[in-house]
């Protein structure tokens, strides 16, 4: 693919190359008999991470309805030769202001300082890992996609730095080093380029992207920052339903934190459809005394079991 800016557009919700963003009912021929959701992403996609809050509460009331793919945008090949003047980023040093101003615009924190110090120099070796994490255990894919975006949004890892990747997939129990090993292998590069092969079929420059298709293969595309109400229409629009699909009850709190991830008051908040002041007073009705912890990171609390 080719080098997509890393300017990430508060006003479009799109990291990446702008696009026609309008929902509409497009057509993507292909061979289907269930409702697909394709979720086009990057592990340094940021306005993917603020977006993480929506994607959870759209998942836990419709996830039932349809079969979800994440699939890899390829955002920042190389820095070599790359500059966008326009959006102001001619190298790592451009993109620390553009991560914190999304990351205090939707409340999912963004450290963004390892672009001064430590940045990151492709988005490909975390990407070829997930790839192969998925292709050897694909129920841990998720965790590990969250463990990635956790670790170099809030924390400010360097998650091309394949000692980080190797201690990401040892913590969701696989052998990281041969994971690693794999992903910078041949397979590595011919499973992350098959997503791209998806990517370019559909159409995706901008990150995120969510692409809804039916059993027509017509397809709801929506691009950039977008809402819980944007998908749950856009699923309804997919599916033909006039009348607003019945959500399923949001899971018990202590299921979201049984994978071993954070979760942020942002997500609780929108998850729960409750206020910032009532999360505390939830997470302590929902889990026995010292069952979980808490930790700030730029002034925003998160959660994760003891």
């Amino acid at each position: 693919m080719k080098n997509n800016p890393m300017a990430c557009d508060l006003e479009t919700g799109i990291c990446g190359v702008t696009e026609d963003n309008e929902t509409g009912l497009m057509d993507f021929s292909r061979p289907n008999k269930e409702v697909e959701v394709y979720f086009f992403s990057d592990p340094i996609c940021s306005h993917c991470w603020a977006l993480e809050p929506e994607i959870a509460k759209f998942t836990a009331a419709y996830g039932d309805t349809f079969k979800m793919h994440t699939v890899m945008g390829g955002l920042l090949p190389t820095w070599d030769g790359f500059a966008d003047v326009s959006n102001g980023i001619g190298g790592p040093k451009d993109v620390a202001g553009h991560w914190r101003e999304v990351g205090e615009h939707y409340r999912m924190p963004i450290d963004g300082s390892l672009w001064l110090d430590n940045p990151v120099h492709s988005s490909y070796p975390p990407s070829r890992v997930w790839k192969i994490v998925q292709s050897v255990k694909a129920d841990a894919a998720e965790i590990f996609l969250r463990k990635l975006r956790e670790a170099v949004f809030a924390f400010n890892e360097n998650i091309a730095d394949e000692e980080v990747l190797v201690r990401l997939v040892n913590e969701i129990g696989l052998d990281g080093k041969e994971i690693v090993e794999k992903a910078n292998s041949e397979e590595g590069e011919r499973l992350l380029q098959q997503d791209f092969e998806i990517a370019q079929r559909f159409g995706v420059r901008g990150f995120p992207t969510i692409i809804i298709v039916n059993k027509e293969n017509k397809g709801v595309k929506l691009v950039g920052q977008r809402s819980y109400e944007d998908y749950t229409n856009g699923l309804m629009q997919a599916l033909g339903q006039e009348e607003l699909l019945q959500a399923n009850k949001a899971p018990a709190l202590p299921t979201l934190l049984s994978d071993g991830r954070r979760l942020f008051s942002k997500e609780i908040e929108t998850i729960y459809g409750i206020e910032q002041a009532e999360v505390e007073g939830v997470v302590q009705q929902s889990f026995p005394e010292n069952a979980v912890k808490s930790g700030t990171v730029l002034g925003e609390t998160y959660y994760v079991l003891a």
